[in-house]
């Protein structure tokens, strides 16, 4: 099973092995992270909770998905909460036109 993770007060990502403690977080706890609306279009970044890394690096614990529009479906994961973030508005920027912000981040 994939690693389990929950936020801690500073919002933090920190392992949580005990798989009830880890499921009561994940039923209560607020996860959003930023959440946009253009138009027709919703960015999303959510703190996933379980580590979608498959294979070797570093957990991929955050991810940022775009509902609706061109990019609808487009989706990046990140390890860190700022680079979450730093996903978010490239995410945002794609949606206004600005691509090239997102080719950077390769």
């Amino acid at each position: 099973m994939a690693g389990k993770y929950i936020l801690d007060h500073d919002g933090r990502a920190v392992a949580e092995p005990d798989i009830l403690k880890w499921g009561e977080w994940f039923r209560t706890s607020e996860r959003h992270l930023a959440e946009d609306q253009i138009g027709e279009v919703c960015i999303s970044t959510v703190f996933l909770g379980l580590d979608h890394q498959f294979g070797d690096g570093p957990p991929l614990l955050w991810e940022t998905m775009n509902f609706g529009g061109e990019h609808d479906q487009y989706q990046e994961r990140y390890s860190t909460r700022e680079e979450a973030l730093a996903g978010h508005q490239a995410a945002l920027d794609l949606v206004r036109g600005n691509p090239e912000v997102v080719d950077d981040q390769s």
